[in-house]
């Protein structure tokens, strides 16, 4: 039997993840590179600094850490900063606390998300009408607004078609675990940099697929000009031996997103995933 990993361990790799989200350079987010869409990135560090230990909270369950995560952080900075980010993290935690028949990260993953039950669904509901994330609409069966007949896994699964967090839930973290995780280690070990490799692992996540934040509120169409236009930059970022001599294509990217307050919200979360995911594995290893 594997031991699961402290309290302690996982609230340093999840601070740790967060704050990646400000330092690295993510055209069209907040980072200490660029404000933008009325936010800085102390807000986000805020944000960190009082959802963190309520997500590595040992022994809570996976609703419970994201209702009282979100809580916190609408207390803290009174604005949704961290939704995706809390919704990804929370089932990472309970994950790596747990002791397992495998070091796996991954299979630890799929056990926590085949247990989640309705009060894990209820919970998240709640948590995800505090926060008001844009483009929150109605739909017939899973509605954030009622009282939950379904498991948390089952809701997702749900919004999996339209919404990239809800598939990451329904896959056992598939995008995380087969795409941006290699990307995010093999430009770390090129260049070195934590940073720099979450900023190569946001690019390639949002020209993957279309941001579904961005399809939510601003339309498919536009989604699609996003990824592509993240292609190109995610090309010219590779190119470098230096990844700073990639700035200028980063800026020019950052600025045309928020001229159109447009933010790739869900591609950013899923990337603070990834660096959670690259900590704990190397922990659980």
């Amino acid at each position: 039997m594997n031991a699961g990993l402290s309290e302690r361990q996982v609230h340093v790799a999840l601070a740790k993840a967060c704050r990646m989200d400000v330092v690295a350079f993510k055209p069209g987010n907040v980072s200490l590179w660029s404000a933008g869409h009325g936010m800085a990135a102390s807000d986000f560090l805020r944000s960190a600094t009082v959802a963190v230990p309520c997500l590595a909270t040992n022994d809570a369950s996976v609703g419970a850490r994201i209702e009282s995560a979100v809580t916190a952080t609408m207390a803290a900075v009174g604005c949704n900063t961290n939704l995706g980010i809390v919704l990804l993290l929370a089932p990472l935690a309970q994950a790596a606390q747990t002791p397992s028949g495998t070091g796996e990260l991954r299979a630890r993953v799929a056990r926590v998300l085949r247990a989640l039950d309705t009060d894990d669904a209820a919970a998240c509901f709640r948590a995800i009408c505090v926060a008001q994330p844009a483009g929150l609409g109605e739909v017939a069966d899973g509605d954030v607004r009622r009282v939950p007949s379904m498991t948390l896994l089952e809701a997702m699964r749900l919004a999996s078609v339209r919404d990239r967090i809800a598939q990451a839930y329904v896959s056992d973290y598939a995008e995380i675990f087969e795409l941006g995780v290699p990307l995010l280690a093999a430009a770390r070990q090129r260049w070195r940099s934590l940073a720099w490799a979450t900023s190569a692992c946001y690019l390639h996540l949002l020209a993957h697929a279309p941001d579904t934040h961005i399809e939510r509120k601003w339309g498919k169409t536009l989604a699609t000009a996003v990824s592509a236009r993240a292609r190109a930059v995610a090309s010219a970022l590779e190119a470098c031996e230096n990844p700073r001599n990639a700035v200028a294509h980063l800026r020019a990217f950052d600025d045309e997103l928020k001229s159109r307050g447009v933010n790739p919200g869900t591609s950013a979360d899923l990337t603070v995933a990834c660096v959670a995911v690259f900590l704990l594995q190397s922990r659980l290893a």
